[in-house]
């Protein structure tokens, strides 16, 4: 039996001491050989991947250090490797399943790659595993139902993916603050153990449109520490619960986009610590909930649903409220004035309602308004003067209301200003100076009121809507135009503009629809067409336009509609306008000529050309103009200018060869005239023979019959007149009764009767005669002769035929 030998204290002390000593050479050890095999798997997950530039970096260190938890993808705690991000990166492969032999990780971050499969049931190796993204990826088929099979997930995201379906064990893992499972292609139910998770802070359900339809599980409001539920577009029906206000610690609620019907909740704004709510778009109804607690509000979005009723007053109290939007619904009453003194408000959205009365004139006033939409209601009065008081506005949108008065002076110094919607209401007077140059103005439509003013010669350079018609603008389209780069639609019809259009109007590259119809524009319409190559849709028409058609504008490659009626134009239709592809084309009531283009020879443009008395088709019945002759056909084919000369110089020819005519006959007269014609005068005449035989014409013939034709002779410069009738024979009269023919005349020449014109003179030649009576304006010699029905038998004798 061996003998015991006792340990001394010094040996026992010097144990210890050598223990403290290797104690730390041994820890370092195993520590060194954790990092090296750490750094192996790491570098094993780089080959895996094929070795991608975006892990050059990840090189072998041959040092004692810790070198990989430098790498920026990788984290680590006490030189362990505890996080691993590798995010958007392009990764294709699946998740490696010795990704979970870094047997510290807490944190794995694989979001927005390309990963495939379904969920990586390797990661379940991970049994310290806090955090886990795999979002934004193609992962399919269901969510496992051993899930909880992570007890210390806190996070767990896997939205934006392919998931089929949500099994009720995620119910059980009851560390977990935070679940997103917004767009996947779930196509079951929505387990109410969801309801289970007393940890949880974030809910994300959004834009599961596959779901079958469900209602919101009532146990969900027993997550007392939710602070975000968000269930966006995801097939939720029925009504929401009641006990909704008991979700003490909700700050934001979103289930917009649903089905949702019946009344919201008392108790919603109840809740003290809510700030923001979206509930547009569903079909909730009645009024909304009067009582407001949530005093921390600063986003209230009810839009679109059907809602009734007045605005709170409680809504004036909300002073953190920078968003309202009650658009779209049935609200009715006024809007309370407190609304328009709210600090913070930005954004203030209520059209398509019921509303009446008039707007609180502090709008914008002491908040920075941003966007003020209040079109499509019944409002009266003024729009606020200081919408844009701060110089934040962006949008005006007032139209559809029976608004009057001016617009706010402050839009003349708005430089945020975007849009002005103000059409279709009572506004009168000058548009604010400055308003048309805000540099971020891109849309103006004010029509349909009395306003009045002139157009500027510049606006905004991205101005690209203006719509004007049914005003009381006027004045002349300036040269300035052309600098209005960024229009596409410019609308101003049916105003008080004048003058000519300018040159500079087609100048607009990006203008597609210009509508000038129903103004005062004279003038012709411009011949060269800079640059109106988008250009659709041109109207000019009810206006005072003289000239040609343009030729040019048969070039234009976009144009489809085209209306130029109710105006003065003239000359033909120019043979380029057949190259259109027009769907509307006008071109009525001008003066237009010639032979129309022959592709509009169909029924489709059947009223294009009514009222022009001079436009002939060639020969299609489909349009309702006279067939084209030979002569004008051929004639048609003359160019305008061509046509032109010949017409000026075939008037110049005629009159020369009248002028020439009328030189002779009167020299004949001056010779011959007195000595051939005898005069017997029975009156005092301020007129000569040659006189009379000169106003022997066709343009002063008055009427004819059987014995002789009755002219309209003008004798002097003063205006007398006086009737001849000319009597003829083919042979020389028998001097037997020429006798009988001068006494009965001397006879007449003598009676005074007040249904007998008088005979002034009786001019004789061999072949014929010429009486010459007193002319009475505005009669006709017939209606004289026979009044009363006692006619003359000698005068009836002397004027029948």
């Amino acid at each position: 039996m061996a003998k015991h030998t006792p340990t001394s204290p010094l040996q026992t002390h010097l144990h210890l001491l050598l223990l403290l000593l290797l104690l730390p050479l041994l820890r370092h050890a195993n520590s060194q050989s954790l990092q090296d095999q750490e750094q192996a798997v790491l570098l094993k997950l780089k080959s895996y991947l094929q070795s991608p530039p975006f892990l050059s970096h990840w090189i072998p260190s041959n040092s004692n250090t810790s070198s990989h938890c430098s790498w920026p993808e990788i984290s680590c705690t006490n030189n362990s490797v505890t996080g691993l991000s590798l995010v958007n990166l392009n990764i294709t492969l699946p998740v490696p399943p010795f990704i979970c032999d870094l047997t510290n990780l807490t944190h794995v971050d694989l979001n927005y790659n390309y990963l495939p499969g379904e969920f990586p049931k390797s990661l379940y190796k991970c049994s310290k595993l806090e955090y886990l993204d795999l979002s934004q990826n193609y992962f399919v088929g269901p969510i496992p139902d051993d899930i909880d099979s992570l007890p210390r997930l806190k996070q767990l995201i896997l939205a934006g993916n392919n998931f089929s379906d949500i099994p009720p064990a995620i119910g059980r893992l009851q560390e977990l603050e935070n679940l997103q499972l917004w767009q996947n292609q779930f196509n079951g139910s929505v387990p109410p153990e969801i309801g289970n998770l007393s940890n949880l802070k974030d809910l994300n359900m959004s834009w599961n449109t596959k779901l079958v339809p469900w209602t919101l599980p009532s146990n969900f409001t027993k997550l007392k520490k939710l602070k975000n539920l968000w269930i966006r577009q995801s097939n939720l029906i029925g009504e929401l619960p009641e006990t909704l206000g008991e979700m003490e610690a909700l700050e934001v609620i979103d289930l917009a986009i649903n089905s949702l019907s019946g009344r919201i909740p008392n108790g919603l704004f109840t809740l003290k610590n809510l700030s923001i709510v979206y509930l547009f778009k569903n079909t909730l109804s009645g009024e909304v909930p009067q009582v407001i607690e949530s005093w921390n509000l600063s986003i209230l979005d009810i839009s679109e649903n059907t809602l009734t009723g007045t605005i709170p007053e409680e809504y004036g109290n909300l002073t953190k409220l920078t968003e309202l939007a009650l658009f779209l619904n049935d609200f009715s009453g006024e809007i309370p004035k407190s609304i328009g003194r709210l600090p913070n408000l930005g954004h203030f959205r209520i059209f398509n309602n019921n509303f009446s009365g008039t707007l609180a004139p502090e709008f914008g006033k002491y908040s920075k308004l941003k966007a003020f939409e209040v079109c499509v209601n019944r409002l009266t009065g003024k729009l606020p003067d200081d919408l844009c008081r701060w110089g934040k506005l962006e949008d005006v949108v007032a139209y559809g209301n029976y608004l009057s008065g001016e617009l706010p002076s402050s839009l003349g110094n708005c430089s945020s200003l975007k849009i002005v919607k103000v059409q279709d209401n009572m506004l009168s007077g000058n548009i604010p100076t400055g308003m048309w140059t805000a540099p971020n103005l891109t849309t103006v439509l004010m029509s349909n009121n009395s306003l009045t003013g002139k157009l500027p010669e510049k606006m905004s350079s991205v101005l690209s809507r203006l719509e004007m018609r049914d005003n009381r603008f006027s004045g002349n389209i300036p040269t300035g135009v052309s600098s209005w780069t960024g229009l596409k639609v410019f609308d101003a019809g049916n105003n008080l503009f004048s003058g000519a259009v300018p040159r500079e109007l087609t100048a607009l590259s990006s203008l597609m629809t210009l509508s000038l119809d129903q103004n005062q524009l004279t003038g012709s319409l411009p011949s060269d067409i800079v640059s109106w190559e988008s250009l659709a849709t041109l109207n000019f028409s009810r206006n005072q336009l003289s000239g040609t058609i343009p030729e040019k504008l048969g070039l234009l490659p976009g144009l489809t509609a085209l209306d130029l009626s109710a105006n003065q134009l003239s000359g033909e239709i120019p043979d380029q306008l057949g190259r259109l592809k027009l769907n509307q084309f006008n071109l009525s009531s001008n003066h237009l000529s010639g032979e129309i283009p022959i592709v509009f020879e169909n029924s489709a443009y059947e009223g294009s050309f009514l009222d022009n008395r001079g436009l002939c088709a060639p020969s299609s019945e489909a349009i309702k103009l006279p067939i084209c002759n030979s002569e004008s056909r051929k004639s048609s084919k003359l160019s305008s200018k061509s046509l032109a000369l010949i017409l000026s110089l075939g008037i110049l020819l005629c009159l020369l060869a009248f002028s020439i005519l009328v030189i002779m006959v009167r020299g004949y007269w001056k010779r011959n005239g007195d000595s051939i014609w005898k005069l017997n005068p029975f009156q005092r005449l301020n007129f000569t023979v040659s006189k009379i035989i000169s106003g022997l014409t066709e343009s002063n013939l008055i009427g004819s019959g059987g014995s002789g034709k009755v002219y309209r002779v003008p004798v002097n410069r003063n205006g007398d007149v006086v009737a001849v009738k000319k009597i003829w024979r083919n042979k020389n009269l028998e001097e037997k009764l020429e006798k009988e023919f001068l006494a009965e005349v001397k006879i007449l020449s003598s009676i005074r009767h007040a249904n007998i014109v008088k005979l002034m003179c009786c001019i004789s030649s061999q072949t014929s005669k010429l009486l010459v009576y007193e002319y009475l304006d505005n009669r006709s010699l017939d209606r004289w002769l026979h009044r009363r029905n006692r006619p003359s038998n000698l005068s009836s004798r002397l004027w029948s035929g």
